[in-house]
């Protein structure tokens, strides 16, 4: 007769660790692992949608510090993001004040702050498209209606106008997300510190200033990682409502990526331009937790 062996309880515990992260792990190496190795190994190629591909070793990478197309996205991507950030975050930390509290419909109106980040990027730059479009869109018809503009708004005639029309439809569009993890991050600090700043005559101002943002730094620094990610990765916001208009002017890093993958079918190069947007992010990312970490 045979003995069953009995695995000792670390093995076990051990073991069930790996059962359940196991997924995850086959998920992450499907993909994103075998991607990033595939897309490193299309960097060293010249590698064209169609035809053969020929080993270039590192003339691709040798070729991104001189295009100049590329250095022009870089820069309009970064104040794309320096200028939606602070307007997303301002946005949402108003609506945050203003919801946080338990009162008669305030599940109503978080809904409806909320309801914006349902909707997918795309659908929400062909609505907001239509909006500002000079002949059948709301906004001229509302600006002629009340006499603030003569004629139709030209919203997407120069560069600088372009790019608040499409930072306006991300701020409505991505508010309502920042806006519950700053309300997870209120809702988590302990009522009692309010109250004992209330009893020393601490007003509602100084309250915010001295206890909520300093006891929010960690929820800050997760919702600021993954806006300044997320505004660093646009693209369909430019690609549907400004087409990389007028003159170029509103291309951003990922849209030259495209450009050079499926426009110049240059699948090689825009490999490399990914390999730099991520060392990019990865530099930004770092930086941001390095500031926002806490000190003892």
């Amino acid at each position: 007769m045979h003995s069953t062996r009995i695995l000792p309880a670390e093995t076990r515990r051990r073991l069930t660790g790996i059962v359940f992260v196991a997924p995850a792990m086959i998920f992450v190496a499907i993909f994103f692992t075998i991607p990033l190795v595939m897309m490193v190994w299309m960097s060293l190629h010249k590698w064209s949608l169609f035809g053969e591909h020929r080993w270039t070793g590192f003339a691709n990478f040798a070729t991104l510090f001189s295009d100049a197309a590329f250095g022009r996205s870089v820069l309009f991507t970064l104040k794309y993001t320096l200028l939606v950030t602070p307007a997303i975050f301002i946005v949402a930390l108003v609506l945050t004040l203003l919801v946080e509290k338990r009162r008669s419909a305030v599940g109503i109106f978080r809904t409806a702050y909320f309801l914006p980040v349902v909707i997918g990027f795309g659908v929400s730059s062909l609505l907001w498209s239509w909006m500002y479009n000079s002949q059948l869109g709301v906004f001229d018809w509302l600006l002629v209606s009340l006499h603030i503009a003569k004629t139709p708004v030209q919203f997407f005639s120069s560069g600088k106008s372009a790019l608040a029309s499409v930072i306006f439809m991300v701020v409505w569009k991505t508010a309502g997300l920042n806006m519950i993890l700053l309300l997870v991050g209120i809702q988590a600090i302990p009522g009692e510190l309010h109250e004992a700043a209330t009893v020393d005559g601490a007003g509602w101002w100084r309250r915010l200033r001295s206890i909520t943002l300093p006891l929010m730094r960690r929820t800050f620094a997760l919702a600021l990682v993954l806006s300044v990610a997320g505004s660093m990765l646009a693209f369909d916001q430019f690609y549907i409502m400004t087409n990389g208009g007028p003159e170029n002017t509103t291309i951003t890093v990922v849209y030259e990526i495209y450009n050079s993958a499926f426009v110049h079918f240059r699948l090689g190069y825009a490999s490399t331009l990914s390999i730099a947007l991520l060392v990019i992010l990865l530099v930004i990312s770092v930086v941001q937790m390095y500031l926002l970490r806490e000190h003892d």
